[in-house]
């Protein structure tokens, strides 16, 4: 990648981490999800609210972290907001794949969140960039009712 576009992703990153997009507490969230990386003590509150279709009608995020964590969450509710369950999941895929696999032909629909694909390049940071993606899994998983996620259950990734 030219120095030029890393230059440009940086930029992104940087300004979803100081300014998130979607950010603050979901009064009437369907689910909650507190998401924690112990590794470097990122934090992620996650709520959400399903339309009747299923769809993610309202996504908000609080916590903090560092500017890969936050930028992601800031992304990924932007991108996720009023889509349909299996557009979430494939998204939610596709993001994953983003950061942990070395291809270069991410699906266009992930759009702005391909500036995240730059953490593959170090493993310590993928859990961070991945941090609010668990939470949204364990929101798709139980639609109601609060749980946890570490990034530290799955050591795959």
């Amino acid at each position: 990648m030219n120095s030029e576009l890393e230059e440009l992703y940086q930029e992104v990153i940087l300004d979803h981490s100081r300014r998130p997009r979607n950010f603050g507490e979901l009064a009437d969230a369907a689910v909650r999800v507190h998401g924690d990386n112990p590794a470097c003590g990122d934090e992620i509150h996650l709520g959400v609210k399903f339309g009747s279709d299923g769809s993610l009608q309202e996504i908000k995020f609080t916590g903090h972290g560092c500017a890969i964590s936050q930028a992601s969450a800031s992304l990924m509710t932007m991108k996720l907001k009023g889509r349909s369950r299996d557009e979430t999941e494939s998204m939610l895929h596709a993001f994953h794949d983003l950061v942990t696999t070395n291809t270069n032909d991410a699906p266009k629909a992930l759009g702005d969140l391909q500036v995240m694909k730059g953490v593959r390049k170090f493993p310590q940071r993928v859990k961070c960039a991945m941090l609010a993606w668990r939470a949204l899994e364990q929101a798709l998983q139980q639609t109601v009712g609060e749980a946890t996620v570490s990034t530290e259950i799955d050591s795959a990734d």
